[in-house]
């Protein structure tokens, strides 16, 4: 790096009007001041479509321009009561009134209230409240080191799937067997081993006197909709009690109805040791949890902590949407409607060509005859459609867990509408 010169640090700094076209500008553009619109103040880390959303109700969503959208996407599985439900509302409404902070070294009425919802409606005993699923599965991650530090000779290493998605901190994207982000901001965390999913043979030679624990999404979201196999899960189970390994499921997409059960691992007759939740858990409100059996209650003092954990507005969202779930059973709406759903896609299937229609409740995929899913999100945008590409040849949907019959029949026209701009 060349040294910084006298002169250099001399040199006037630009006035309010100035342009500057160096070749250090933002991609060369000239930049004046009073003359940038709104989106230039965003950080770019995402390709967004040139419109922006002003309100939402139900399963819809309004532009400033007044379009409206039918939102299978759900704010990407977040929205599990649609938008702006009213038990949030009040909820949030309620506790703003009362308390909104106490800061972290308190206990507060709803973080009690929430932690016992939440352990009373699980197979776990204990709770730690987070703000994202990332943060969830780094406790989870840190919870089981500690166990690996206390009970397996310092056993660190921690075993997850191909294609799975844990979040964006720089540990979780070293968890997330995700190819593309292999180089990205090296150096990585170490400590993660990457193995197919439903490959138990690959699994089992990656376990190590290392091996502390195996984590994995029960089905995959952001890497398609690929569902874990039940003897390859009932298999890791065992094998996590044969080698005194911990098993950590990551429900941040799959948990609180989504999949047709309350939580996913529901549908396959095991218990893990941890779970995190996110997204849908506070309708909206960013909230996230890690729960966990009660002999992992190992942390000490200063061990884990964070400035919003059991935040008490966050803490009273997350109880009213949970008991709003449980109290108008969305999962089993979304086991009903989600077979609905299958049904509809496979009634297009024939006439686009598509192919794995796949899914378990609300959380569905299928495939593209070609890698055309950028365009056909754009295509059924401009019809009034909201759906996610998470691979180019891969459609999935995720529409609020309050969906009906006739939101998807709605879905299908227009589904078929904008498929058909694709023919041949």
């Amino acid at each position: 790096m060349s040294p910084i010169t006298q002169t250099q640090l001399q040199q006037p700094a630009l006035k309010s009007g100035d342009a500057m076209t160096s070749p250090g500008s933002l991609d060369g553009k000239t930049i004046t001041g009073g003359h940038k619109s709104p989106a230039d103040s965003i950080l770019f880390t995402a390709v967004r479509p040139d419109l922006v959303m002003e309100r939402g109700e139900g399963m819809y969503l309004w532009d400033t321009a007044g379009n409206r959208y039918l939102d299978f996407t759900g704010g990407w599985a977040v929205n599990s009561l649609g938008h702006s439900p009213a038990a949030l509302q009040e909820a949030l409404a309620r506790q703003a009134s009362l308390l909104v902070h106490a800061s972290p070294a308190f206990y507060n009425k709803p973080m009690l209230e929430f932690a016992k919802l939440l352990t009373d409606i699980s197979c776990f005993d204990k709770v730690f409240f987070t703000s994202t699923g990332a943060e969830a599965n780094e406790s989870a991650v840190k919870l089981a080191r500690k166990y690996g530090a206390l009970h397996k000779n310092g056993a660190y290493e921690i075993i997850t799937v191909t294609n799975g998605f844990h979040g964006r901190t720089l540990a979780m994207m070293s968890a997330t067997g995700k190819p593309q982000w292999q180089t990205l901001f090296e150096p990585k965390v170490p400590g993660f081993k990457h193995v197919p999913l439903n490959d138990i043979d690959a699994l089992f030679a990656a376990v190590s006197d290392n091996t502390c624990a195996i984590m994995l999404e029960l089905v995959q979201g952001e890497g398609g909709v690929h569902a874990a196999n039940e003897s390859y899960l009932y298999a890791i189970r065992k094998m996590c009690d044969i080698y005194d390994i911990m098993l950590i499921v990551d429900e941040v997409q799959t948990g609180l109805g989504r999949t047709g059960a309350m939580f996913a691992y529901e549908h396959y007759g095991i218990e893990p040791d941890i779970m995190t939740l996110g997204k849908g858990v506070g309708g909206g409100f960013p909230l996230a949890a890690m729960l966990a059996k009660e002999k992992l209650d190992l942390f000490e003092a200063g061990d884990q902590g964070g400035t919003y954990t059991g935040q008490p507005l966050g803490m009273a969202a997350g109880l009213a949407v949970v008991q709003e779930i449980m109290k108008r059973d969305l999962a089993q709406n979304a086991a009903v409607q989600g077979q609905y759903l299958l049904d509809g896609l496979q009634k297009l299937a024939s006439k686009h060509n598509l192919s794995n229609i796949r899914g378990k409740g609300l959380l569905v995929a299928f495939d593209l005859p070609y890698h055309y899913g950028s365009e056909l999100v754009a295509a059924c945008r401009e019809a009034g459609l909201l759906v996610n590409s998470p691979q180019p040849g891969t459609i999935r949907l995720m529409p609020p867990l309050i969906v009906q019959q006739s939101d998807i029949d709605d879905m299908l026209r227009l589904l078929d509408q904008a498929l058909s701009q694709f023919a041949g």
